[in-house]
């Protein structure tokens, strides 16, 4: 059977692929697992619930539609009883409490592994100008509105007590070329994305390329990525005043000109890292036109560091800035087809886990989509990832039944069903964002519902 240790180690596979031990509370030290967390969970290891059964059962919970626990579960039980074991108990205490027992450092530092293998996957061919380029984005995500969450992650301030959620925010960092998730900064909702990134600036290195939108137009984030010899490519600030006719000239509508750095350490830049900037920084402007059919023409400004027009034309730079919008649809495949737009934790802990597991989840389904271009060598942006969700989802018990009996299922027969229909080629798809189903006609919810439940009883 295949084992988490061996999809980090060498083979790249589904989390379910590393079913479980020969015997259910037998020793794990041969598990990559449990030498990358072995001082952690050794102690909890013969539990009725061990560490990579309850992983194998959160990442299918978070890839199942279904995300109950009862459900999850469930799986555990027919699992066991396909190995002739014994059901466990349908009561799901016992696997909550196992999920509070891992600790949260198990899934963030297996998620940056998985991540980071991924990212290394891409070959030459796959990078840009011979660089790679990480993306950068920010969102949000919602949770049940309990005193915990609420204490760690508040609601907005324009929500009325007892009627908003608690709002957590994050920001990613995400590989451009194989879409793998690096790593990821939590904070509450009124946090700005530039905050949030400070956690995640070491993630860049020297030749890589950070391509982001406005928000990290700054002269601080420019400098400092300067500072690291990363190169940044960003839409231009709507406040920032850009005019053509200063500075060296390089083409129509595209010049260098230079940025000093403010009088003052700007909000929420610390006041070393402000010390360490340069008195000055050279950018290069660039302003292109968007046509869209059905849509006016659109103007977009560029500030980037990368100074040299021969080596990166405008246009270059047009079609790299137009597939940053990869990493929204990274985000929609996080938060509408594995539905992390509503977390289910009742307590920070869980959430911050229960995000950490989605990713790691998104990581590995990332992982067979380009496992399987490679293999039968078509683009890994035509693969589908909620296909992909779909065949792993389906398959998943089979490759965990034993090797050699009539369930199991050569892991090429996944890649094959995985590129066997590719999403057809429409560049510059214009679709309108509009439902046709109309919403039941419930009110909104604007006191406590205890108030509320007390006036239908009155």
């Amino acid at each position: 059977m295949h084992t988490v240790s061996a999809y980090l180690d060498a083979s790249f596979t589904l989390s379910w692929h590393m079913g479980w031990p020969d015997h259910w509370s037998g020793s794990y030290r041969h598990h990559g697992l449990m030498r990358l967390c072995k001082k952690r969970i050794t102690d909890f290891c013969n539990r009725l619930f061990p560490p990579l059964v309850v992983l194998w059962a959160w990442i299918g919970q978070v890839l199942d539609p279904d995300h109950s626990c009862r459900k999850a579960l469930a799986r555990i039980n027919a699992h066991l009883a396909g190995l002739g074991g014994t059901p466990l108990s349908t009561d799901t205490g016992g696997y909550c409490k196992a999920r509070k027992r891992l600790p949260e450092g198990l899934f963030s530092r297996l998620c940056q592994r998985v991540g980071l293998a991924l990212s290394k996957k891409g070959s030459p061919e796959d990078l840009w100008h011979g660089r790679a380029v990480k993306v950068v984005d920010g969102s949000a995500s919602s949770m049940p509105d309990t005193s915990a969450n609420q204490k760690i992650y508040p609601q907005p301030s324009s929500q009325k007590p007892g009627c908003g959620f608690p709002i957590v925010s994050y920001v990613a960092v995400f590989c451009l070329a194989t879409g793998a998730a690096l790593d990821i900064a939590l904070g509450e909702w009124f946090l700005h994305d530039l905050t949030l990134f400070y956690f995640l600036r070491s993630l860049f290195h020297a030749g890589d390329i950070m391509l982001a939108d406005r928000a990290f137009c700054t002269y601080a984030e420019l400098a400092l990525m300067h500072l690291r010899r990363v190169d940044v490519v960003v839409r231009m600030h709507q406040t920032r005043a850009v005019d053509f006719r200063r500075g060296s000239v390089l083409g129509v509508l595209d010049h260098i000109v230079s940025w000093n750095r403010p009088r003052q350490c700007p909000r929420g830049l610390k006041d070393k890292d402000y010390l360490r900037l340069p008195l000055s920084l050279r950018v290069r402007e660039v302003r292109y036109q968007v046509q869209v059919k059905g849509f006016r023409p659109q103007e977009l400004t560029l500030a980037t560091t990368l100074l040299d027009a021969e080596l990166y034309p405008a246009e270059d730079l047009a079609e790299l800035y137009f597939n940053r919008w990869d990493v929204e649809l990274n985000f929609a495949h996080i938060k509408t087809t594995m539905q992390m737009d509503v977390l289910r934790g009742k307590t920070p802990q869980i959430v911050r886990k229960e995000i950490w597991t989605h990713l790691l989840a998104y990581n590995l389904i990332r992982t067979l989509m380009w496992e399987s271009a490679s293999t039968h060598h078509v683009p890994s942006n035509r693969i589908s990832f909620k296909g992909t969700v779909q065949h792993a989802t389906a398959v998943g018990t089979l490759f965990a039944a034993p090797a050699g009996t009539c369930a199991s299922i050569p892991f090429h027969v996944l890649l094959n069903l995985i590129a066997y229909k590719l999403v057809p080629h429409r560049p510059h798809r214009v679709e309108p964002r509009v439902r046709k189903r109309r919403p039941k006609a419930f009110y909104l919810m604007t006191k406590p519902r205890a108030e509320l439940r007390a006036a239908l009883g009155a």
